[in-house]
């Protein structure tokens, strides 16, 4: 098999994330290519397309989810993830097993609080509650409480939130607006019933998923593909599948991917990007040093990694950033985890810049460079 370098890895994965140049294609073509983009913070995409997009502008997403185009809902690894519609009604059971660990193995809601508890029962009241209109999580506790004096009201809300299709409303995840995440469901969302017949994939089954999952995040491990996905036993799936193989030069792991797909160069140059956080790049490998060394990774945790957005140079993370604003002003605060070069200084700003300009257009910009 051919043996790929982390640096071949690296450009290969970036070339389909849409990162080694920007793609003139529609948000939704990019939101259904990237298999959905992890939302929990609810503007993230936004940034996330823009640094994907050639001409994106946040009304254009806003737009998918008011008309109800694009869902931000529980999926992947049991986090919300902006999905198109028909993605997230064909994708959605093939989920359900780690939503389901999720609820049953969680040590704060779930284990011996759900004990004999009639789950479909608390389901079906759930479901009366957002009948009546999209419901908060303070809603649905104070719904459910008194049906179940005897249980915790945050428990029975968080195995409706989960096990149940549910999805975060708008004004939530609109450009410019805010307000608390309130939940329906697809079926009253999008008058629809979650189904894999709604795909955009002919058979939107297990092996559906690993085809679109290397597509977008390839080559990768079977191990990697449980990362993203939150599902386990993945690897009788990639049996039954007709893939290419190659070998990690560094680890000798078996890495899969479609046998459609050429890998660009290993020297292929890589722009400097600006992820959001929580962006599924760095999420979506069970190792990750395709993106970030060792001796870094041991310095940094994965919550400090993924609460700020990440800069990628070279192909590599090379630094956190944060924006603030005012109504006036903004300001970007990069903060390098590794030392930059004045050529790689450069670059950055520069494309700091361009993301004021499409974050924080009409305000006066400013880009910092701080010290851990």
């Amino acid at each position: 098999m051919t043996k790929l370098s982390l640096q071949a890895l690296s450009r290969a994965t970036l070339e389909r994330q849409w990162l080694l140049e920007r793609r003139d294609a529609t948000a939704l073509e990019a939101i259904e290519h990237l298999v959905g983009m992890q939302a929990q913070s609810p503007l993230a995409p936004y940034v996330g397309l823009w640094t994907r997009l050639q001409s994106f502008q946040p009304e254009e997403l806003a737009t998918l989810l008011e008309e109800r185009q694009a869902v931000r809902g529980s999926m992947m690894r049991a986090t919300i993830h902006l999905m198109s519609s028909r993605d997230f009604l064909a994708f959605r059971p093939l989920i359900q097993p780690r939503l389901e660990r999720e609820v049953f193995q969680n040590m704060t809601y779930g284990r011996h609080r759900l004990e004999g508890l009639d789950i479909d029962a608390v389901l079906r009241a759930g479901i009366d509650r957002m009948t009546a209109g999209p419901a908060t999580a303070v809603q649905l506790r104070e719904h459910l409480g008194p049906l179940w004096p005897d249980r915790e009201p945050a428990a029975l809300a968080h195995a409706v939130r989960c096990l149940l299709p549910t999805i975060q409303t708008p004004p939530r995840g609109i450009w410019g607006k805010g307000g608390n995440p309130a939940m329906s469901t697809a079926d009253l969302w999008l008058d629809s019933p979650v189904d894999p017949a709604a795909s955009t994939d002919p058979v939107p089954s297990l092996e559906r998923l690993v085809l679109r999952y290397l597509a977008a995040y390839g080559p990768a491990s079977v191990a990697d593909a449980q990362t993203w996905s939150g599902l386990t036993r993945l690897a009788e799936i990639f049996d039954r599948l007709d893939l290419r193989t190659y070998t990690d030069a560094t680890t000798g792991r078996t890495l899969y991917d479609l046998p459609t797909i050429t890998l660009p160069a290993e020297d292929t140059p890589a722009p400097t990007r600006f992820l959001p956080e929580f962006d599924n790049l760095l999420l979506s490998h069970a190792d990750r040093t395709r993106w970030i060394d060792t001796p870094t990774r041991q310095q940094l945790t994965l919550q400090e990694v993924l609460t700020r957005g990440s800069l990628l140079h070279n192909g590599q993370a090379t630094a956190l950033w944060k924006q603030t604003k005012s109504k006036k002003s903004a300001l970007l605060d990069i903060e390098p985890i590794i030392k930059l070069t004045r050529s790689a200084r450069t670059a950055i700003e520069s494309e700091a810049h361009n993301l004021l300009t499409f974050a924080a257009p009409n305000t006066t910009h400013e880009v910092r460079f701080t010290e851990s």
